[in-house]
């Protein structure tokens, strides 16, 4: 099966490149981290481009460059901070733009660069290494993260250190393969709270959470091969096998199916766009929850469908699915052009199944509305009470307002995000919507809702503002003393509900009630280009209004990154 399995991609991928009539120059993508991702969104919204993909966001650094010369042909409608950051970027994924004036290769490069370490305080587009010969080439980048952080309240002599550095080594082959190999090794030193406060991706890294050694580390690893084509003008084909951040389906918060919040999987994801259809289809492997006996850990899988039609300036309306297994690969789930909630069934209903439909508009000049309904198993036999615990539903409505009266270069965002009882559980431990012990979803959770603000305001090309504002509600299980469970009201993604146990009635936020209202302000500035620094402050009031407890923490950190 699996040699039968490797000589259809074999044949497949020689297909591809011989109907291939359209030659690239770079297939690899841009970390979804990269700011040209803003910046399209508010092009996007203002009207100047069409045709970014929210829900299935990862894009190759051809296709931006492709916005970014669509912009630029309008650039009389930008203002004059919107035209130094559109030069930016196009110095950053133009190659034709790249020349020595723009961009230097600290190592000598035979591209129409800039060579040499004297250029490392230079404000030109910096590598550390690149390469072209017969158009493949190669891009060496190293990468830091520095963080230096301390608790305001309710401690003030609490404060933490976090430091990495790694290298990606990135570049396109053959017109139409695109690679990508990343490796990050960082340490931290000082409150572990503290520490997963301000960087909340260490908790789901393994030499983190394992802690057996002398010195507090942890590592991220990541690569691919994308190969794309356009067979025929208009039709454009992906298929890309790796490891990297992803996310799926919409949601300026989180996505309600895929966030990104958990560790990154390993996947085989395939799109397809021919007119108003686009299609997107992964397969991704994952871990459990970790447990110190290897024995008890274990694999899981995450496969997901998106059929999305789009309207050019009217609307883009869209369904999904997603199902989560831990039974070994199964094949119904290679199978992009199925309906994976009816072939888990088919399976006999041993897997976690949801299914998810979205709007977002595109008719008004400045102002994006978009809103998700997801729906957790199934709610058809439940229709006469909602309140039902097998009633495991969620939806989100928002809005991304560009220029709002008329301010420009500032943004505002407005999302509702509301999740019902035991949404993301399942009656097989391991089928939890979760990897390594983080949420897949919505990072609230279950039996919690939220109001999620955020504003931002471009200064200029080099410094920026955020300002966001979040209030949470949740409705936690109730646990005695010693930590045993007394009564689930559906308010943990790891505890499931229990037949015969548990009320069938769920109703929302019941439980221990708690409040949160956070308060995130952050300034980024960059003095020369491919160095940048954030200044970051955060403050979060819980308060336990079953208890009536409260809790205040706050605490600001300076973070130094550069990658070039």
């Amino acid at each position: 099966m699996t040699t039968k399995i490797l000589n259809f991609i074999l044949i497949t991928g020689i297909c591809f490149f011989i109907y291939s009539r359209k030659s690239y120059s770079q297939i690899e993508n841009a970390p979804l981290s990269n700011d040209v991702y803003n910046f399209l969104k508010e092009m996007q919204v203002k009207q100047v481009i069409s045709g970014v993909n929210d829900d299935n966001p990862n894009l190759s650094r051809f296709q931006i460059a492709d916005f970014l010369n669509s912009i630029q042909m309008k650039g009389n409608e930008l203002s004059a901070t919107e035209k130094k950051l559109l030069d930016k970027y196009m110095i950053e994924f133009v190659p034709e733009v790249r020349n020595k004036k723009n961009t230097a290769s600290m190592f000598k490069s035979n591209m129409d660069v800039s060579g040499g370490f004297k250029h490392i305080l230079s404000d030109k587009q910096k590598y550390l290494f690149s390469y072209e010969k017969n158009r493949n080439n190669i891009f060496i980048e190293p990468l830091l993260n520095l963080y230096l952080a301390n608790s305001i309240t309710p401690d003030t002599k609490k404060s933490s250190k976090i430091f990495d550095g790694g290298f990606r080594f990135r570049g396109s082959l053959f017109d139409h393969l695109g690679y990508e190999f990343k490796f990050i090794k960082g340490g931290a030193v000082g409150d572990s709270v503290l520490t997963e406060s301000v960087f909340p991706k260490i908790k789901s890294t393994f030499k983190y959470v394992e802690n057996i050694e002398n010195i507090t580390n942890y590592d991220f690893v990541g690569g691919y091969l994308k190969y794309y084509l356009s067979p025929s003008e208009g039709m454009d084909i992906a298929a890309q096998f790796g490891r990297e951040r992803i996310t799926f389906g919409l949601g300026y918060s989180g996505s309600l199916a895929l966030s990104g919040e958990a560790p990154d999987m390993d996947f085989l994801k395939l799109t397809f766009k021919y007119g108003i259809i686009n299609f997107s289809s992964v397969f991704g492997s994952t871990v459990g929850e970790y447990s110190p006996d290897r024995e008890e850990r274990y694999s899981k899988y995450f496969t997901a469908n998106r059929l999305k039609l789009s309207f050019d300036k009217l609307f883009d309306v869209g369904i999904g699915e997603t199902v989560i297994s831990s039974r070994g690969i199964e094949l119904g789930y290679l199978n992009p052009l199925i309906f994976y909630k009816f072939a888990e069934m088919s399976l006999q209903d041993r897997d976690n199944g949801t299914i998810f439909a979205d709007i977002q508009t595109h008719f008004i000049k400045n102002l994006e509305l978009q809103g998700t309904f997801f729906l957790d198993e199934n709610i058809l036999s439940n229709l006469s009470d909602l309140s039902k615990a097998s009633n495991k539903t969620a939806y989100q409505l928002g809005f991304f307002w560009y220029e709002p009266a008329g301010l420009k270069n500032v943004s505002f965002i407005f999302e509702y995000t509301k999740i019902r009882p035991y949404v993301y559980t399942h009656f097989d431990s391991k089928n939890i919507y979760s990897a390594f012990g983080v949420g897949l979803g919505h990072p609230i959770g279950p039996n919690a809702d939220q109001l999620f603000f955020k504003l931002k305001y471009n200064f200029s090309e080099k410094l920026t503002l955020d300002l966001e504002f979040q209030k949470i509600r949740k409705g936690k299980n109730y646990y005695d003393a010693a930590g045993n469970l007394e009564r689930n009201v559906g308010g943990d993604i790891f505890q499931t509900f229990r037949i015969g146990i548990d009320n069938d009635e769920a109703y929302f936020l019941d439980g221990v009630r708690e409040n949160t209202e956070s308060i995130g302000v952050n300034i980024s500035y960059e003095p020369i280009r491919n160095y940048v620094f954030d200044l970051h402050y955060s403050n979060n009031i819980l308060k336990n209004i079953t208890y009536d407890q409260n809790t205040d923490n706050s605490y600001a950190y300076l973070k130094f990154r550069f990658n070039y």
